[in-house]
């Protein structure tokens, strides 16, 4: 396929999968079962790697931290909005909450989430999961989980989340030695690349 074609089932793609997300959460709320169903649908997206080249979506040159984040669809409302995170290994996140739900899912490449509850002593990691091709993560509005990226190739993945992150005002890192919450910057999350025509 060339680049307009790309473009044009892309587009398609998404459009088709955040309408079917929608429905999902409309039809059964926000629940550990209604993530599931939409992480489904999210990994059939991302199934179709030919609609997410890396010349497309690169990550941050060589040796550079940090991630570049493509916005590829957000309602009018700031619901329902999907990025492509592309990221080199070496990167990692506080533990941090969202606010909001969050599915995500992998492309290429490997992410390692930590996944905590809070405790009298601080933090406890409670399960691991390696976010690659097959296999994602859904998290509630209220989970706290940490972003290690592995490997020795750059990772691209799916982020959807239920609101937008650049309207989540209210998210909190936490200090994994005593749980003591901080605002997580907002600005922090703002996408890297413009949004789509």
């Amino acid at each position: 396929m060339n680049e307009t074609s790309v473009l044009v089932a892309r587009t398609a793609a998404v459009a088709a999968t955040v309408d079917r997300i929608r429905a999902i959460e409309s039809r059964l709320g926000v629940t550990r079962e209604s993530l599931a169903a939409i992480m489904a649908e999210l990994e059939a997206l991302a199934a179709q790697e030919s609609l997410f080249p890396e010349a497309e979506f690169p990550p941050p040159p060589p040796g550079e931290k940090g991630s570049r984040r493509y916005l590829l669809h957000e309602d009018p409302d700031g619901r329902f909005a999907l990025y492509l995170n592309a990221l080199n290994p070496g990167n990692e996140t506080r533990p941090h909450d969202h606010t909001t739900w969050a599915v995500v899912v992998a492309v290429e490449g490997e992410e390692l989430n930590r996944i905590y509850a809070r405790t009298e002593r601080g933090l406890e990691v409670v399960r691991e999961v390696v976010v690659k091709p097959g296999t994602g993560i859904a998290l509630m509005p209220e989970d706290i989980h940490s972003i290690h990226t592995q490997g020795t190739g750059p990772t691209r993945h799916l982020h959807m989340y239920g609101l937008a992150l650049e309207r989540l005002d209210q998210r909190m890192a936490y200090d994994p030695a005593t749980g003591a919450a901080i605002p997580y910057n907002a600005n922090f999350m703002q996408p890297t690349v413009n949004k789509p025509a």
